[in-house]
């Protein structure tokens, strides 16, 4: 049996801060307002989950983990018109990897109709709700505004006899779309609009993805919602601000529908990053227009893009953390998000060696025909990852900005006359270099010194510069992908006619680059650090044995700072 988490008086004193949804949730357990807490993530499946979404999702199943509870997965989908399974089965897939685990309890409001429906009966026979023949625009233009009360629907006083049997009817099918909707009866001059009559049932005759044609009226999602909740039991209903103006309604149907122990709905901010696309409009007319390759295209922050992109379920939970809990908007870098990766990959990943824009070198000096196995180190900053054995031979090749004939000052790399450290193998000096007739280098040349092998002990003299390669005859042909913010940055994120202001640099396809052999064996979503090129990520989608793809995750350094 799970141990529940005892209220704060009978604890010992905290020794960390709790945000305000914990204290409150404290306080309901010590006045014996609940004796369990049951949390859960609803999201619609008319789309792919985001960023923002990753922080409900943790927060909820957090919550359930800390105080011994359960964590339910629920599907919020009540309108038919823009699901699909698509959307249920990335969802399910996301929550899992992000790893909230919802155990047995994953629910689809669909499967709770026949309840809504009996509470919908409910509210009328209490002559609590009533049918109502006005247009959608016609409803509108009564409910007022935050100055003008609403002015009640004509047909509001209905007898509970005529709406039971024209409620019926609206089941039966006997009426068009939009011709009678069914309408909470509360208080068209409250000073919240929401509670101004609002309807809680529509006639929608279209088929759903999990009920098919059994039904041809629909919930709304305030009515719904609620009532969701308190069959499953949930104790607190987490949600986003945009609900607290809800929350009178949401109180009001549990009540009215007289469910015992009802839940309590508790508001937060939500998650924004910075000049990022998160609505699911922009993201679905960047797949149709193809500027995008799916809803998982590695520039998008939906939950299935960023684990393709290479990010982890701990880096995500690392920025949710860093992000906290509270009652005010306010805007998040994403900096960093690509700081929690970088602190989650830097000591976990091997540091692989690969030249993304390659020159070939030419020792003139080594041995031609000969190869030799050089040891090295995984990861300098973590040797528990232990070391691995890299071919070396007599042509490599490296970056194409470690070659400068004519460099600037403080140039530490190979030009002539100069000499740095080839990573993990021999000093090397350059003596010249090899062009085409456009005067583009062709090779860089240079000679070695054997006295100088890592790990040999060798201290005759120092060298500033160190610089990655990979064996011209072992290397793996391999693409690299380079990816820039979506959005231009510098323009803000939509243009002055609500279009979005694309960058046409957030995708650079990077061919012919070489990796050292034992890449070559990477599989989909293994990921490494590049040695002074930044953590990459086998792509999912289109990486093959035959023709690899890289994704790169982030760079290696940032400007963003956390204060430890």
């Amino acid at each position: 049996m799970e141990e529940k988490r005892l209220a704060p008086e009978t604890e010992e004193k905290e020794t960390v801060s709790r945000n305000f949804i914990q204290q409150e949730i404290d306080k309901d357990l010590a006045e014996g307002v609940y004796d369990h807490v049951q949390t859960r993530f609803p999201p619609e499946p008319n789309g792919y989950l985001h960023i923002g979404h990753a922080k409900s999702i943790l927060l909820n199943y957090g919550l359930a983990q800390e105080y011994g509870g359960k964590f339910n997965l629920r599907f919020d989908d009540t309108n038919p018109t823009k699901e699909k399974t698509e959307f249920v089965e990335s969802i399910i897939a996301d929550v899992r990897w992000l790893g909230a685990d919802f155990e047995d309890r994953l629910f689809f409001a669909s499967n709770y109709f026949e309840q809504m429906y009996e509470c919908a009966v409910k509210l009328i026979k209490k002559g609590k709700a009533f049918v109502c023949d006005l247009s959608a625009e016609e409803i509108r233009e009564y409910r007022g505004d935050f100055n003008n009360p609403g002015k009640e629907s004509p047909y509001r006083n209905r007898s509970i006899e005529e709406n039971l049997i024209l409620f019926e009817g609206m089941k039966d099918g006997l009426y068009k779309d939009g011709e009678k909707v069914l309408r909470a009866k509360i208080d068209m001059a409250s000073p919240n609009i929401n509670m101004r009559d609002p309807v809680i049932y529509r006639v929608a005759h279209m088929e759903h993805h999990n009920t098919g044609t059994k039904w041809c009226i629909y919930p709304m999602y305030d009515f719904a919602h609620p009532i969701e909740d308190a069959i499953e039991h949930i104790t607190h209903s987490i949600c986003t601000l945009e609900f607290e103006d809800h929350r009178p309604l949401y109180d009001w149907v549990v009540r009215e529908c007289e469910f015992e122990q009802p839940p309590r709905q508790i508001e937060f901010a939500k998650l924004y990053l910075t000049n990022v696309v998160t609505g699911k409009r922009y993201i679905k007319k960047l797949v149709e227009d193809g500027i995008v390759d799916g809803w998982d295209d590695p520039r998008l922050v939906t939950i299935a893009a960023l684990r393709r992109r290479g990010y982890t379920p701990e880096s995500i939970k690392m920025f949710v953390d860093l992000v906290g809990v509270s009652k005010a908007n306010s805007s998040v870098d994403y900096a960093m998000l690509e700081y929690c990766i970088r602190e989650d990959l830097k000591l976990k990943k091997p540091r692989m060696m690969a030249v993304l824009d390659p020159v070939k070198l030419i020792i003139d000096n080594y041995p031609e025909g000969q190869t030799e196995e050089l040891p090295v180190p995984n990861n300098t900053e973590n040797p528990d990852l232990g070391e691995r054995m890299v071919p070396f031979s007599r042509e490599l090749y490296i970056e194409r900005e470690d070659f400068m004939e004519e460099p600037p000052k403080k140039y530490f790399r190979l030009f002539p006359g100069n000499e740095v450290r080839l990573f993990g193998a021999y000093f090397v000096t350059c003596t010249g270099c090899e062009k085409d007739e456009n005067g583009k280098v062709t090779a860089v040349h240079c000679t070695y010194d054997p006295e100088t092998k890592s790990g040999s002990g060798f201290t005759g003299r120092k060298v500033k510069g160190t610089i990655h390669w990979v064996s011209a005859a072992e290397a793996v042909r391999a693409e690299c992908r380079l990816y820039e913010n979506i959005v231009d940055e510098e323009k803000g994120k939509l243009n002055e006619d609500g279009t979005l202001n694309l960058n046409p640099n957030s995708l650079t396809e990077v061919e012919n680059c070489f990796v050292e052999p034992a890449l070559g064996s990477a599989k989909a979503f293994d990921s490494f650090q590049f040695m002074r090129n930044g953590y990459f990520c086998v792509d999912c989608k289109d990486s093959t044995p035959e023709h690899l793809v890289f994704n790169r995750i982030v760079s290696l350094k940032s400007s963003f700072k956390i204060n430890k």
